[in-house]
């Protein structure tokens, strides 16, 4: 379920990601890693600002151990 209405400048996890070119899964491993700050909303619903989505995109996202190679 999305919101009925969100104000300006906000989007949910699915709007995000469309805007960030990636899957919701990888926006809310962004705020997990502590790359992309939520800007309200719910716990289950979280809402972010364009600003902080289009900086999290653009950012040099850290490295894990193992981790795989983007082909």
């Amino acid at each position: 379920m999305e919101y009925a209405s969100l104000p300006p400048g906000l989007l949910t996890t699915s709007l995000a990601a469309k805007a960030a070119g990636v899957e919701p899964a990888t926006i809310r491993d962004w705020v997990r890693r502590g790359i992309l700050q939520r800007a309200g909303g719910s716990p289950r619903r979280p809402v972010y600002t364009v600003q902080a989505v289009t900086e999290a995109a653009t950012a040099a996202k850290p490295t894990r151990p193992g981790q795989r190679a983007a082909r």
